[in-house]
């Protein structure tokens, strides 16, 4: 059953959609997770999904919408900032052991495509965090510092943070903010040479299959710079001995940020691949979807 409710997030208005299982009884307190989506997305899209799926399965699941972005309050709009994002999880977290219905000691985090580093970073420090699952996990600062699949020039990223550098003064200066694409923006403008990840994001994000007002495909350009400061894998073996899971298609081209994270985590830890899958198939294919919330059901009954 899904809600529409507020909660605040250091003075901002955060908006997002609890799930709650249906056969919940007054007074009863269940395991709830908090579900972050992805760079580019809306809580209404893949997060939503998952929430979803895993309140039939008996959690309250909170499907949150980042600050700056969708529905949450937030200035600039469109701002990327991962250090935001972290203080948007442990809110979530901060709203949920605050629920009259939720067992504080059982609350766990589930993260997909940007958010799935997100929540593996939050939970090396938000020790609320007692079982976190990530959804094809990406790293985002290392994926902006070295593009996709690594190989990134050290040179390039220099010359794209003085464009950073720039757009700050002609803003100062009262010039309007620079947006950036994501995506290439109707599939027309999907190329031969577009990468897979791209591509099939153009399919998801950019057609009836889960396009979404409030998911634009920009962000704010400015973004960049803090976004290649940040790192989510670097302290994850911090996490243990709470446990962590990441599910990933077998022929993503974001596969190796899972492989990253699960060989620098410590016990307990799992990774699960999905035959045949790419990124985004796990977004919403139900051929891949129904095993992921099938291994995340299991995940968080074990561990909360």
């Amino acid at each position: 059953m899904k809600t529409s409710i507020r909660f605040n997030n250091n003075g901002l208005k955060m908006a997002d959609h609890p799930y709650l299982p249906v056969d919940i009884q007054p007074g009863e307190k269940r395991a709830a997770i908090a579900v972050s989506h992805q760079f580019g997305g809306v809580k209404e899209q893949t997060a939503g999904l998952y929430a979803q799926k895993l309140s039939e399965r008996g959690f309250i699941a909170l499907a949150f919408g980042a600050s700056h972005q969708g529905e949450s309050e937030g200035e600039p709009r469109l701002l990327e900032d991962p250090a935001a994002r972290l203080e948007d999880i442990s809110s979530a977290v901060s709203y949920l052991s605050t629920h009259e219905q939720v067992d504080p000691q059982r609350i766990g985090a589930l993260g997909i495509c940007a958010s799935g580093g997100y929540v593996v970073k939050a939970a090396q420090t938000e020790r609320r965090i007692r079982a976190v699952a990530a959804i094809s996990a990406v790293d985002i600062g290392l994926f902006f510092r070295e593009g996709l699949g690594g190989g990134g020039s050290t040179e390039a990223l220099k010359q794209l943070l003085e464009q950073v550098g720039r757009e700050r003064t002609l803003e100062a200066q009262g010039g309007a903010p620079r947006y950036d694409p994501i995506l290439p923006h109707t599939p027309a403008d999907v190329s031969a040479s577009t990468p897979s990840l791209y591509a099939e994001g153009t399919d998801y994000y950019r057609t009836a299959r889960a396009q979404h007002p409030n998911s634009p495909n920009r962000y704010l350009f400015r973004s960049i710079d803090r976004i290649t400061a940040y790192s989510s894998f670097d302290h994850v073996e911090r996490i243990a001995p709470h446990p962590l899971l990441l599910i990933a298609g077998s022929r993503a081209d974001t596969r190796y940020f899972s492989q990253l994270a699960y060989d620098r985590a410590q016990q307990p830890k799992e990774l699960l691949l999905l035959e045949g899958a790419s990124h985004i198939d796990l977004y919403d294919r139900e051929q891949y979807v129904a095993p992921s919330v099938a291994k995340l059901d299991a995940f968080f009954h074990t561990h909360l």
